[in-house]
């Protein structure tokens, strides 16, 4: 898995034990996997269609720098599966983790779109491959 974004918990990301709020940190969730998917699938118009059962493991505390790993499970047609997981960046402890997320990738227009997709890709290995198609 990678962990591609990290957030530092602040006063107003806590509830009212003190710990980092559950809402606050799905939202972080749906966030990376939306960005996840916008890069994977190459198109700004995608949307979360289902998160699974979501297991709250331990907490954050204000302070704690934790970080969201995101991996794909399987591309569909106009899909992508995720999974993630939220750890404290420091101690490693595991916080969540969402074991399907499933990213629908859509048209113009709203409505789900082929995308092609069969494999994960890395931006720098599809601008290198762009820029050896434009210098052949």
């Amino acid at each position: 898995m990678r962990f591609h974004t990290r957030k530092w918990v602040k006063p107003g990301d806590l509830n009212a034990n003190g710990t980092l709020f559950g809402g606050k940190v799905l939202a972080w969730v749906d966030e990376e996997a939306a960005l996840y998917s916008i890069i994977q699938l190459e198109n700004k118009k995608v949307v979360t269609k289902y998160m699974s059962e979501i297991n709250f493991m331990s907490t954050a505390l204000e302070g704690d720098i934790i970080e969201i790993g995101i991996d794909v499970v399987k591309f569909g047609v106009t899909s992508m599966t995720l999974n993630c997981e939220v750890r404290n960046k420091m101690t490693r402890e595991s916080i969540v983790t969402v074991d399907n997320i499933i990213m629908v990738n859509l048209d113009q227009n709203g409505n789900p779109k082929a995308h092609g997709k069969t494999k994960i890709e890395f931006v720098k290995d599809r601008l290198a491959k762009k820029e050896k198609e434009e210098n052949a």
